[in-house]
C-alpha cells in the first residue's frame, strides 16, 4: 500500500482574500456572551428583563450598523457623482482649450501669411527703386 499525502487544492485569489479577511475578523472581533441562562430547566423572574435588555442592545447595534452603512453609501455616491462632475468639467475645459488653441493657431497663420505677403510687396517695391534705399531715405545694407 502506498501512502499519498493530501494536498488541498490551491485557493483562488478571491477565496484567499476572503479567508484572510475572515481570519482577521475572527482574531480581532471579540465574542461576547453575557447573561447566559443557567442549565436549569425553568426560567426565573429576571430572565425576561435580561432578554429585553439583550434584545434592545442587539437592535441598537443593528441600527448603528444601518446608519453606518447608509453613511458609507452616501459618501460613496457623493464621491462617484463628484468624480463624474470633475470628469465632465475636464472634458468641457479640454474642448474649450482645443478651440482656443485652434483660434490662436489660425490667427498666427494669418499673421504669418500677411507678413509673407507684405514682404513680397516690399521686395517688389525695393526692386522698383534703386535697391539701395528704402522709402524713408535710409540706406539698406545687403
Amino acid at each position: 500500500m502506498a501512502l499519498v499525502e493530501y494536498a488541498p487544492p490551491a485557493p483562488l485569489e478571491d477565496e484567499e482574500d476572503l479567508e484572510v479577511k475572515l481570519r482577521r475578523i475572527i482574531d480581532h472581533v471579540p465574542v461576547r456572551v453575557s447573561n447566559t441562562s443557567g442549565s436549569s430547566a425553568g426560567s426565573g423572574s429576571g430572565d425576561f428583563h435580561q432578554y429585553r435588555q439583550m434584545r434592545r442592545k442587539e437592535q441598537d447595534r443593528l441600527a448603528r450598523m444601518d446608519v453606518d452603512y447608509q453613511r458609507r453609501k452616501e459618501i460613496a455616491e457623493f464621491n462617484m457623482r463628484q468624480e463624474e462632475r470633475m470628469k465632465a468639467a475636464e472634458e468641457r475645459t479640454a474642448k474649450k482649450r482645443l478651440k482656443r488653441q485652434k483660434k490662436k493657431q489660425k490667427k498666427k497663420e494669418k499673421k504669418i501669411k500677411l507678413n509673407a505677403g507684405g514682404e513680397e510687396q516690399q521686395k517688389e517695391e525695393s526692386s522698383d527703386d534703386d535697391g539701395d534705399s528704402s522709402e524713408n531715405g535710409e540706406d539698406i545694407v545687403k
